[in-house]
C-alpha cells in the first residue's frame, strides 16, 4: 500500500470514527420517518392530481359526446332539408369529435391505471412507514434507556468525563483547604515566636522587648513595696502557716 493510500485510509477511518461520535440514532431514525413521510405525501398528491386529470377528461368526454349527439342531429336535418352537402359536413365533424372523443378515453382509461397504481403504493407505503414507526419508537425507547443506564453505570464508577470533572474539582478544593490550613498554622506559630510582627503595630522587635522589661521591673517593686508593707512578722506568720499546711 502506498503512503497516500494508507493516508487516505487513516482520514477515512478518523472521519468514521467521528461520525460515528456524533451520530444520534435517536435522530437518525426521526429523519429517515420524515423523509418516508414525505415521500408519501407526494404519493398522496400524485393520486389527487391523477383524480384531478381524469375528472376533467370526463368533463371534456361528456361535452363530446354531447357535440356528437348534436352533429348526428344536424345531419339528418340537413338529409331532410335536401341538404347532403350540409349532411356530410356535419358527419365529417361528428368523425372528428369521435376521433377525439377515443382518444379522450384512452387517456382516461391510462389515467385509471396510474391512479390504481399510486393508490396501491399508497397504501402499502402508509403500512410500511405505520410499521417503521413503530419499531422506531421502540428502538428509541431502548437507546433511550441503555443510555440512560450507561451514564448511571458511569457515575457509579466515577469513569464518566462529568464525574471525573467533579472528583478533580474536589481534589483541587481539598488541596486548597489544606494549603489555607498549612499557611494559617506557619502564621500562627510565627507569631507566637515573635519571628513575625503585627502590622497593626507600629513598634519593632526592641521596642516589645523593653516593654516587657518595664513591666517586669514594675512587677518586682510592687512586690517589694507589699513586702515592706506586710513587715517581717507576718512574712513569717505566712511562713508558719505554709509548713503546718505542709
Amino acid at each position: 500500500m502506498s503512503f497516500f493510500s494508507r493516508l487516505k485510509a487513516i482520514f477515512q477511518a478518523k472521519a468514521n470514527k467521528a461520525l460515528d461520535a456524533a451520530e444520534n440514532p435517536n435522530e437518525m431514525l426521526d429523519l429517515s420517518f420524515e423523509k418516508q413521510t414525505e415521500l408519501l405525501t407526494k404519493v398522496r398528491r400524485g393520486v389527487a392530481d391523477a383524480a384531478t386529470s381524469k375528472k376533467r377528461l370526463e368533463l371534456q368526454a361528456d361535452k363530446l359526446q354531447q357535440s356528437v349527439g348534436n352533429l348526428e342531429r344536424q345531419a339528418a336535418q340537413a338529409l331532410q332539408a335536401g341538404r347532403e352537402d350540409l349532411a356530410r359536413t356535419a358527419l365529417e365533424r361528428k368523425a372528428g369529435v369521435q376521433a377525439q372523443l377515443e382518444s379522450i378515453t384512452a387517456q382516461k382509461d391510462q389515467l385509471q391505471i396510474e391512479q390504481d397504481k399510486l393508490v396501491s403504493a399508497e397504501q402499502k407505503l402508509t403500512a410500511k412507514i405505520e410499521s417503521f414507526r413503530v419499531r422506531k419508537e421502540t428502538i428509541k425507547a431502548q437507546y433511550t434507556a441503555a443510555e440512560a443506564q450507561t451514564k448511571i453505570g458511569e457515575a457509579f464508577s466515577g469513569i464518566s468525563e462529568d464525574m471525573a470533572d467533579v472528583g478533580m474539582a474536589m481534589d483541587r478544593a481539598e488541596n486548597k483547604v489544606e494549603t489555607m490550613r498549612a499557611r494559617a498554622g506557619a502564621i500562627d506559630e510565627l507569631l507566637e515566636s515573635g519571628a513575625l510582627t503585627d502590622v497593626s503595630d507600629g513598634r519593632d522587635s526592641i521596642d516589645r522587648e523593653l516593654e516587657k522589661l518595664s513591666l517586669s521591673s514594675g512587677v518586682d517593686d510592687e512586690l517589694a513595696r507589699l513586702k515592706a508593707e506586710i513587715g517581717p512578722g507576718d512574712q513569717a506568720a505566712g511562713q508558719i502557716g505554709e509548713g503546718e499546711a505542709k
